[in-house]
């Protein structure tokens, strides 16, 4: 009887999943905003049905009574963060909460088939970062002095990974991480956020040729020096976020078309200077080649997302901790066997949708300011996405870092969060100047009307 329902939940994810990839696009189309949020209150409830669904799975699976006091931790958070930020911000973005509620449920599942004690980690991240969430919106919102401290925000995150470069601990050959007591955090993580606060108020400020130099100085520094910490996937992020938040700026295709030679040089010479790119480049070539040392990891990647095919093997009815670090770098590969090809393109399709949604909200604001940072932190998304994806399925070479609110790893957890709760800021200053140009126009059109009424009673005064 478990097997039989294992077998028929596979089919049962695979139509809830589409149903909310469905609808995070068709929404928005409409008009109707009875409509719409009835199209918002649908996908909670096929976020929560899944959610269920898959704990009932394990649950039957195990036999434990852990997995379901987890569960009931797990919907109480969940639907907490749904509620409560809706009534302290009546105008939030819905889809981006949503989306960001989904991929954490997503998360928190295929962390508990991999590994228990690791899921537990995560949550607890997740719990304290979504209550610090809920004040971010609001400073984002009122502390206009962000823009004005661009020095501080590129300084103090050079300092910071300089000072990994030094004294951090060494992971797969990187160093990533700095141990402070039991906590081990990697700065690189949080160096995202305040790297793209620099970069755009810089920008903001000005785009002459000279200060455009100074901006890319201080920005090749953190990119060299991630590099020196053979942090390479972060290295790219920074390097990518920063090419797209320039042209986007400055409107130059000379700048776009220089650092992209001057990114391919980079790539070319650091090829020789790491063995270690040398690995990654070797086992994505052909990792078939060399399936016993260095292209283990890609090859059981590709072996589980080809078991899965399109319906995957059911929940827990795979074997994913074939491969090394599933929990953090192949995490998508691990969801694409048990869950199959049909979730984890719909995943990949949501995970578009916040990109869609992050990039609309910047193109939409008016304040040069909060518009590149939107950007820029989307591009941060959209592109580690890419990445990490890109690796699992060897489009490009792994460059280890991890599906945002889905891969484990806690500095990237809180991060993401922080980026999602950001971006609900800038929709709220995106709102606030939407309201303020109506306020203004309803003003304009009151003054006029009253002028027009005035110079009506004054003739109808004027003596015939």
């Amino acid at each position: 009887m478990t097997n039989l329902i294992i077998e028929l939940s596979k089919y049962a994810f695979i139509i809830l999943i589409a149903l909310y990839t469905f609808l995070s696009f068709s929404v928005l189309k409409k008009r109707d905003q009875e409509e719409i949020d009835h199209g918002w209150r649908m996908q909670n409830f096929l976020t929560f049905l899944i959610h269920l669904l898959a704990y009932a799975v394990i649950y039957l699976k195990t036999g434990q009574l852990k997995f379901l006091v987890f569960y009931l931790l797990q919907f109480v958070l969940l639907q907490a963060v749904l509620v409560l930020t809706r009534v302290i911000y009546p105008m939030i973005n819905q889809l981006v909460l949503n989306n960001m509620c989904f991929l954490l449920a997503v998360g928190f599942i295929i962390l508990t088939r991999l590994n228990y004690d690791k899921a537990v980690r995560q949550f607890q991240m997740a719990a304290i970062s979504l209550i610090f969430a809920m004040v971010i919106p609001v400073l984002v919102r009122k502390c206009l002095f962000l823009q004005n401290i661009p020095w501080i925000y590129g300084g103090a995150g050079l300092v910071i990974l300089a000072a990994v470069a030094v004294f951090g601990d060494t992971t797969s050959g990187a160093k990533l991480s700095l141990n402070i007591g039991p906590v081990a955090l990697q700065p690189s993580e949080f160096i995202k956020i305040s790297f793209v606060f620099f970069v755009a108020a810089r920008l903001a400020k000005s785009t002459v040729f000279k200060e455009v130099v100074l901006t890319t100085i201080l920005a090749a520094l953190h990119v060299i020096v991630l590099v020196l910490s053979k942090d390479l996937g972060g290295a790219l992020l920074f390097f990518v976020t920063y090419l797209v938040m320039l042209y986007v700026a400055t409107r130059k295709k000379i700048y776009f078309l220089a650092g992209m030679g001057a990114g391919c040089l980079a790539a070319y010479v650091a090829y020789f200077l790491f063995s270690h790119v040398r690995v990654r480049v070797l086992a994505w070539s052909n990792p078939f080649s060399v399936i016993d040392n260095e292209g283990y990891q890609i090859t059981q990647s590709l072996f589980a997302i080809g078991t899965g095919r399109w319906f995957g093997m059911g929940l827990c009815q795979g074997s994913p901790n074939k491969i090394p670090v599933v929990d953090q770098d192949f995490a998508f590969s691990a969801i694409a066997e048990e869950l199959g090809g049909i979730f984890a393109i719909c995943l990949i399709l949501i995970c578009m949708s916040c990109f869609i949604m992050f990039v609309n909200i910047a193109m939409q604001i008016k304040n040069n300011f909060y518009k590149y940072t939107a950007l820029g932190l989307g591009t941060m998304y959209g592109f580690q996405v890419f990445l990490t994806i890109g690796g699992a399925v060897k489009f490009i070479p792994s460059t280890g870092v991890t599906l945002p609110l889905i891969s484990y790893g806690g500095s990237s957890l809180v991060s993401t969060i922080a980026m999602f709760a950001i971006i609900q800021g800038m929709y709220l200053l995106k709102e606030d100047e939407e309201l303020k140009i109506e306020k203004e126009r309803r003003a304009k059109k009151a003054k006029l009307a009253k002028a027009r009424s005035k110079k009506i009673k004054t003739e109808k005064e004027k003596p015939e």
